[in-house]
């Protein structure tokens, strides 16, 4: 007790509190408060915000004697947040959700840092000097030698809008490395000036990049080599075609059902095609279990949790290309949740609600139909990172649900997130909450258009010049029509999930709770199988790989090539498409080595990595037997209807 008091002494010293007698009778005083005057005075205080103190009730000396008006008089607390909301929504409807504040920060501090930076600004000067020399000397010899000369700059391994060999000759050959070595210039300017933070360092170098990609020579009628001669050669019929692509995408954007979408590729007809039942239905999820196609299967079902951003049938897509069909086919029970596509009314949802009435109640639900019986539950990109949060927390009972647990793209650890990373600071999360605010939801446009800007060269302005320049249309696949399959993502959990798990990193730290307490995935004891992709621009595979160190137990770990999604739907025996993959599994105790490391001793395989996760499962997975019934009388007299189910047909 001495100690406590003493320790509450010195907290009091250092707030600048004392507790003598005048203090407490200071505190203990009434003082007369507008709300007593009257019923119609309102007053602003709300939790956690004291209220604005009570002005003199005149000025002394002052000829007018009048009482200064209260804060409340103008406006309440709440008010003024509702204008606040409602000022950034409009903002974001014009800026496209992107922060001015966040863009302004980032540039200010780059600036300011850059102009009291003299040898930073000498290193960029003779940078300038030096590319001009360069540029020079390429100049003459393209004009003087006819053999090509080597080019100043060569563009990035993944940059493809100088390949043609139209580039390679003058005059586009001067304008290719100009653009290049301009860009390679303000790569230098924006990065490296000491004093910017991190985070604003990689905005404005983004920033710069994303502004000059859209003067980019390959763009321009004029400067495209390859679309001038497309010109010449069909007269201008290119052009023509191009124009009425473009009416078709101004109609399709104006509300027609015009055009190539989503519609070529129906769910149920071209799509999500593998037969099953809808065993289970709430507000939230609808549970398909698919029917075997073997006379015997493993006594141990497959629960998939598909991420909510998209509708589930990525997983199912046509027939050859189904992870669904694949594993039914291998003597799997496999059961798939389908996310209801949340409008308005659903705003208040929350990641808790995403457990609960999703991954909670579908292992109630198989708990009925296939009882007595561990799941292998497998999670996709943010499925994966709530289905490791549920790991965590079913870890605390005492027999676990859980048999394996897979991941496929899902971060856990979110410090080193990617470029998506860039959109994530307290300015822009600001901004993007009051824009859902006012909806309700996020817009599925406004969330496409964001990862367009991740891969703005391959996924806006190539396609520009295809389809408008050269008039051409890209057949679209089924894995394309799902991508266009939007949903919407609630107000409540969009915001709990980009500021406490994106910017807070709060389950990779131990603050993340469940039921009041914070769950580790150091408690999961069911082994682990993760698959990651070489070029994921939204699970970057290093930050997937950090699961090694939050975890203890075995852990299987699979780098497969592709991105985020082309390199999950990895589909045996693909032609055109070589596959390859990196395997290698760490035992409990095993001494942990780095990403780096890894890369360097993991076994290279080729072909897709399906038959090894498979046979993964088969080693850990009970005999096969019987099949289990397809839904149960606990959950519905009869199954509530055939797969695809109702939820995924909703716009």
């Amino acid at each position: 007790m001495a100690r406590t008091s003493e320790r509450r002494g010195r907290l009091s010293a250092e707030h600048g509190e004392t507790s003598g007698p005048e203090v407490r009778a200071a505190r203990e005083t009434k003082v007369p408060r507008s709300e007593d005057k009257g019923a119609a005075s309102v007053s602003n205080r709300v939790d956690g915000v004291p209220p604005v103190p009570e002005a003199s009730a005149s000025v002394t000396g002052s000829f007018f004697h009048l009482p200064f008006p209260r804060a409340e008089s103008f406006a309440t607390h709440a008010v003024a947040e509702v204008i606040d909301r409602a000022s950034h929504a409009a903002a974001a409807r014009l800026t496209q959700g992107l922060s001015p504040g966040a863009l302004a920060l980032a540039y200010t501090d780059w600036a300011i840092h850059l102009a009291t930076s003299p040898g930073k600004q000498l290193t960029l000067i003779e940078s300038a000097l030096r590319k001009w020399a360069e540029f020079g000397r390429f100049a003459l010899q393209a004009a003087t030698i006819p053999s090509l000369p080597p080019p100043c700059v060569e563009p990035g391994p993944s940059d493809r809008r100088f390949c043609e060999e139209d580039w390679a000759t003058p005059p586009y050959s001067l304008i290719a490395q100009g653009f290049l070595l301009t860009q390679s210039w303000w790569r230098e300017a924006t990065t490296g000036v000491r004093g910017v933070g991190l985070h604003h360092e990689r905005v404005v170098e983004f920033a710069a990049r994303q502004l000059l990609d859209t003067v980019s020579p390959s763009n321009f009628l004029s400067t495209n080599p390859e679309v001038l001669r497309r010109t010449v050669d069909e007269s201008g019929a290119n052009l023509l075609r191009g124009l009425q692509n473009a009416a078709v995408d101004l109609a399709k954007g104006l509300g027609s059902s015009s055009g190539q979408d989503a519609g070529d590729f129906k769910p149920g007809v071209d799509v999500a095609v593998t037969p099953g039942k809808v065993v289970m239905r709430n507000r939230l999820i609808e549970l398909i279990q698919y029917e075997p196609s073997t006379p015997k299967v493993h006594a141990e079902p497959v629960l998939i949790i598909p991420a909510w951003i998209m509708k589930y049938y990525i997983l199912d897509l046509s027939p050859e290309n189904s992870l669904v069909r694949h594993l039914v086919a291998q003597g799997f029970t496999v059961f798939m949740i389908s996310w209801r596509n949340p409008t308005d009314a659903d705003r208040d949802l929350g990641m808790d609600d995403y457990r609960k009435l999703g991954i909670d109640a579908a292992l109630d639900a198989i708990g009925t139909i296939v009882p007595g019986e561990q799941i292998h539950a497998t999670g996709y990109c943010i499925g994966g990172t709530l289905l490791a949060i549920a790991a965590a927390a079913d870890a605390r009972n005492p027999e676990s649900r859980f048999k394996t647990v897979t991941l496929f793209a899902a971060q856990v650890d979110f410090n080193e997130a990617g470029e998506l990373s860039l959109f994530i600071d307290e300015s822009q999360l600001a901004f993007l909450e009051d824009m859902m605010w006012e909806r309700g939801y996020l817009d599925p446009k406004q969330m496409a258009g964001t990862f367009q800007l991740l891969r703005s060269n391959d996924l806006i302005w190539s396609r520009l010049v295809r389809d408008y320049l050269l008039g051409e249309r890209q057949a679209i696949n089924d894995l394309a029509a799902w991508n266009a399959d939007a949903t919407r993502l609630p107000h409540h959990m969009h915001g709990e999930y980009l500021r406490g798990l994106f910017l807070n990193n709060d389950l990779a730290e131990g603050r993340y709770r469940v039921d009041g307490r914070p769950v580790a995935l150091e408690d999961v004891r069911a082994p682990f199988f993760i698959v990651s992709t070489e070029t994921d621009h939204v699970a970057p595979w290093r930050s997937v790989y950090k699961i090694i160190l939050l975890s203890d137990t075995e852990t299987t770990f699979v780098l497969t090539n592709g991105g985020h999604n082309a390199g999950i739907v990895s589909q045996p025996g693909r032609v055109g498409h070589p596959r390859r993959y990196r395997i290698e599994t760490r035992r409990q105790h095993d001494t942990f080595i780095g990403p780096d490391e890894w890369l360097k001793t993991a076994a290279l395989k080729d072909g897709s990595w399906w038959p090894a996760w498979f046979d993964w499962l088969a080693e850990r997975s009970g005999p096969l037997g019987k099949p289990p019934a397809m839904g149960s009388p606990k959950l519905a007299p009869e199954p509530l209807a055939n797969a695809p189910g109702d939820y995924v047909r909703e716009d």
